[in-house]
């Protein structure tokens, strides 16, 4: 069948299956109808073979069994399918949220902004209602008041008159269309951040609220309910685990629950925990940047205190920037309040898929088999298994990574959500969550953990055959399609959600260990040929020296510094012992002069003095 003609049978098929449960007083969308079409095919207790073309009566068959399964008001099963399918078609990330709602604000303001751009206006009263819708766009964009309300009408206009007065219209007008759809986006963040710092000075602010504080209190209270739902979620997950590790291979309660039903129901809250988690990351991520953004608003708005600093006049270059940088940050403000808003919707709005719980499991009947059982969180579980680690050289074909030695572990793409591989292929589904100390393996470029060392060992044995077990698991139960993440081995029907996650599967694990390494210094023998002249003037230079060379005497020298270069020897004659007579020694002696003079005191002023000069010197002889 070609593929158009196949296309236009399905459509049919989902026609007509919507038109049967609208007619039974259930209505369901048709991307509902197209995801449990897809899932009664590949169940393979229904008999369908993908491979040939349906017959009349396989059309009539599968629509059977579509409408049967859509009407049932008591399958957990179908209320897991039901919760996967709204959450595929109402979350997106949050910079497709973000875009998404950016481009239906445009396209809300198209038809005022076509109006003023489009305008003809020639006589005064013209020109006066194209202010009058110019100040309305920048209202309506801004998102800060009602046009409707005469204050904040008349603050807009003081704030725009003050940068765009009545006398620029004229130069407006002349504009062609795509200047002037960028003059209204500058003008009105230049409004925007005026009238943000009028209200920050207590001189205006009139219809806008104070979004950082609304946030401040916003997310906290958010965050509260999700952690509240979600550990109400754990606890039933908890005891349903429980109780289903209790009655596997036993019948003794098997009078009071259906062990089926209980595991569809163990399916569905796991499923809602998955997506309040996801979530729950979403909001925490808006607390991180209502953080940054509330520092940058306060340092921006300082920044503009401080340059007017109550001037009279300011250049418009200087000023006008600090406004536009203040009105984008209160645009900011306001992404994360519509998209604070969007995720307590959606976190509301899961709720009600868990309504068969308390119908089929009432907490009367529960409590009574939980009396003799010992309810295990995960933590706990995993605290179980902590220390016991599988060890790699058993596995001489198979790659195992540790937490200790991985260093981004925690953002390998995990298959089947995290949980134990080889309880779900040999428990009948059964959802354990898994231990990465015990050891992660890697089997086909996927990463598997496990809940205890021996479900390990025995999965790494044969990891193909454990593998189709769970596919053949998933056929039967669609809603682990989803659940499990098998978006490769079921492409055909993956949501949009996952499908973008398959990016995952590209990171690979970084191990550490501890190295050293050596590098030399020179890897590769140069090449440089030190003789090389490309100057032929210095080649010719060259040969003239070595000619001259043959003329020439050669001579060699040693100076300081070279004399140690090299072992120098030389050969001298000792000098002689010389000896000589000379003449003998002689002595004289002469008489030393001794002179006294006697006298000298005088005698007084009566008498002249009288000197008496007497030679002691003795004469050479009595020497």
């Amino acid at each position: 069948m070609p593929h158009t003609q196949a296309e236009s049978v399905i459509k049919n098929i989902i026609r007509e299956i919507a038109q049967e449960c609208a007619a039974k007083g259930n209505t369901v969308s048709e991307t509902m109808v197209a995801f449990v079409v897809k899932a009664i095919v590949l169940d393979p207790r229904n008999g369908f073979n993908v491979d040939r073309t349906l017959t009349k009566d396989d059309v009539q068959k599968l629509i059977k069994l579509c409408v049967d399964r859509l009407l049932d008001t008591k399958s957990p099963s179908l209320e897991t399918i039901k919760m996967q399918v709204y959450f595929d078609m109402n979350y997106t990330t949050r910079g497709e949220f973000l875009d998404e709602h950016h481009r239906v604000l445009e396209s809300r303001l198209a038809t005022v902004s076509r109006e003023i751009t489009d305008s003809r206006a020639r006589t005064a009263e013209e020109l006066e209602s194209l202010y009058r819708k110019i100040v309305s766009y920048v209202l309506l964009r801004s998102g800060l008041g009602s046009p409707t309300d005469i204050r904040v009408v008349r603050e807009a206009t003081a704030a725009l008159q003050s940068v765009f007065p009545h006398t620029e219209l004229g130069t407006f007008l002349s504009l062609v269309k795509k200047d002037k759809e960028r003059q209204l986006k500058e003008l009105t963040m230049i409004v925007t951040g005026i009238r943000l710092f009028n209200k920050d000075c207590g001189k205006g602010g009139e219809g806008i609220d104070d979004l950082p504080t609304i946030l401040k209190e916003a997310i906290p209270a958010t965050t509260k309910h999700i952690d509240s739902e979600l550990q109400s979620s754990r606890d039933m997950i908890y005891k349903y685990t429980a109780l289903i590790e209790q009655m596997d291979g036993k019948r003794q309660k098997g009078n009071v629950l259906n062990l089926i039903q209980l595991k569809e129901a163990l399916f569905n809250v796991r499923q809602h925990e998955a997506l309040l988690n996801i979530i729950l990351s979403d909001v925490i991520t808006c607390a991180q940047q209502l953080e940054v953004m509330d520092k940058q608003y306060g340092a921006q708005m300082e920044q503009l205190k401080a340059t007017v600093q109550s001037k009279t006049a300011i250049p418009t270059a200087q000023v006008y920037p600090l406004f536009i940088s203040l009105s984008k940050l209160w645009n900011s403000f306001q992404d994360e309040i519509v998209l604070l808003s969007v995720l307590s919707n959606m976190t509301a709005n899961l709720q009600p898929f868990l309504s068969l719980h308390e119908e089929l499991f009432p907490e009367h009947v529960i409590q009574p088999l939980l009396s003799d059982l010992t309810v295990k969180s995960d933590e706990d579980r995993i605290k179980e298994s902590a220390g016991m680690q599988v060890n790699p050289s058993d596995f001489r074909t198979q790659e195992w990574y540790f937490p200790e030695t991985t260093a981004n572990y925690d953002r390998l793409p995990i298959q089947y959500h995290g949980f134990c591989g080889f309880t779900i292929a040999t428990r009948d589904g059964l959802l354990l969550p898994g231990d990465p100390g015990i050891g992660i393996l890697k089997h086909r470029e996927r990463y598997y953990i496990f809940s205890c060392k021996e479900a390990a060992y025995m999965f790494a044995q044969d990891p193909d055959h454990y593998i189709n077990l769970i596919g053949e698991k998933a056929k039967q139960c669609a809603e682990l399609i989803q659940l499990l993440e098998l978006h490769q081995q079921f492409s055909s029907i993956t949501p949009y959600s996952q499908a973008e996650a398959s990016e995952k599967l590209l990171m690979k694990p970084i191990t550490k260990c501890n190295s050293s390494t050596q590098t030399d210094t020179h890897i590769l023998e140069t090449n440089i040929v030190k003789s090389y002249e490309w100057n032929e003037w210095e080649l010719r230079r060259k040969a003239i020296k070595l000619t001259n060379l043959r003329k020439k005497v050669t001579h060699s020298m040693q100076t300081h510094g070279s004399h140690m270069r090299r072992e120098n020897f030389s050969q001298v004659y000792l000098p002689k012992q010389v000896g000589t007579q000379t003449k003998r020694d002689g002595a004289s002696n002469v008489p030393k002069p001794q002179i006294f003079l006697s006298g000298l005191r005088g005698c007084g002023l009566s008498q002249p003095t009288n000197m008496v000069k007497v030679n002691l010197t003795r004469d050479v002889e009595e020497s």
